[in-house]
């Protein structure tokens, strides 16, 4: 049996998205998973409530499951790994938490396909084979088809994502064990394992799917996969969203990666990728340049020749990622064609793209530096 969960906010402004993804997986996920359920996971008096409760009435398949306001966790978790505890612990009350029960996560503005369907059925069936080998979590590809963005230099700027999905993430979970974290999207988890770890990390938590990855690592070394399915969501609708959201994320790795109560070999290289990304403005070219320029000093290559050759492998890598990201979201799009200006803008607005990735990081360290009180902001959805 396949439990597909997704928790929203439930604002009228992320409704058409949910719409949009809890449809597909009603087209897409029956037909190689007759026993399916999708659990629509609310807050108790959320603003598009009744509107949500319509489209539950359009299928057996979609049920909402709504978090009482009076809910706390025994750790006093909140936000969205609040309501996924609540709906982990209804599955163990219902009896769901087996073996034989898989739980889909997806993001509630990120949709499924044919290939999505088949690839999950294909991971499903190659455990059942497996015996004592066998794997109890997975994920697999978010990308972004051009259809479903509102703002062309997010989508564009958004080609780096499916990219880091084929590599460092397919390279870590995909070896068995997810070291660089997980995606709350296309996050395929074997119920009796998710039993086992639950949401409850505490009223800190902002990244529930990393603090996932990490406590898997210490349970279940050796037992995550990567398959080639994909899901599609949508990009930020502006520029200043996109920095929302990356300052979200960076702020609740920081926290995660300098968390004591995590075993230290558990969260180096988490710490080691979110530190790299949240110093981005300091290792941006044009910043190089504008201090050579207010020194007067023309000539800003390195003092030896000998760092050159791995800051060109560093850059044809960057490159490379927006490159092949592109061609998976173009591939992704309806028409599947990669049109030459994306390809000649998604390369020559690297150096902008990078500020903006790495604004939105320094802005999650100023927070975490300052100790403010943990938000969890969710941008709005385009349908």
């Amino acid at each position: 049996r396949l439990i597909v969960v997704v928790p929203t906010i439930g604002r009228h402004d992320t409704y058409p998205a949910l719409e949009r993804s809890v449809l597909s997986y009603c087209d897409y996920l029956p037909a190689y998973f007759p026993h399916l359920r999708i659990d629509v996971v609310v807050e108790e008096g959320c603003e598009a409530g009744p509107t949500i409760d319509a489209l539950a009435q359009s299928s057996p398949m979609i049920r909402v499951v709504v978090v009482p306001r009076a809910y706390r966790t025994p750790g006093g978790t909140r936000f969205k790994a609040r309501a996924n505890h609540y709906s982990h612990e209804l599955r163990i009350a219902e009896g769901d938490a087996t073996e034989d029960v898989w739980v889909l996560h997806m993001d509630d503005d990120t949709g499924v396909g044919p290939d999505t369907a088949s690839s999950l059925a294909r991971f499903i069936n190659a455990q059942r084979r497996a015996g004592l080998r066998a794997k109890h979590l997975a994920q697999g590809i978010l990308a972004y088809p051009r259809e479903q963005a509102v703002n062309r230099w997010t989508w564009l700027a958004d080609a780096v994502r499916p990219a880091d999905d084929v590599t460092r993430f397919a390279a870590l979970t995909g070896r068995g064990t997810p070291w660089a974290g997980l995606h709350g999207e296309l996050l395929l988890i074997r119920a009796s394992v998710e039993a086992r770890i639950g949401w409850d990390f505490g009223p800190k938590a902002i990244v529930e799917d990393a603090q996932l990855a990490l406590a898997f690592c210490s349970r279940f070394r050796g037992r995550s996969d990567w398959f080639t399915g994909h899901c599609y969501g949508a990009s930020p609708a502006s520029v200043r969203d996109l920095i929302k959201q990356r300052e979200r994320w960076a702020w609740g790795l920081l926290g995660l990666a300098l968390n004591r109560n995590i075993p230290l070999r558990h969260r180096a290289f988490l710490g080691y990728c979110v530190s790299s990304w949240v110093l981005g403005p300091f290792q941006h070219v044009g910043l190089f340049l504008v201090v050579g320029a207010l020194l007067g000093e023309a000539n800003t290559s390195p003092a030896t020749v000998y760092v050159l050759p791995a800051w060109a492998l560093n850059m044809a890598f960057v490159v490379w990622m927006y490159w092949e990201g592109l061609k998976i979201n173009a591939n992704a799009s309806a028409d599947g064609r990669r049109r030459w200006r994306d390809r000649l803008a998604v390369v020559l607005l690297i150096p902008l793209f990078s500020i903006w990735e790495g604004l939105g990081g320094f802005r999650g360290l100023l927070r975490f530096l300052r100790r403010e009180e943990n938000k969890f902001v969710v941008i709005a959805k385009p349908a």
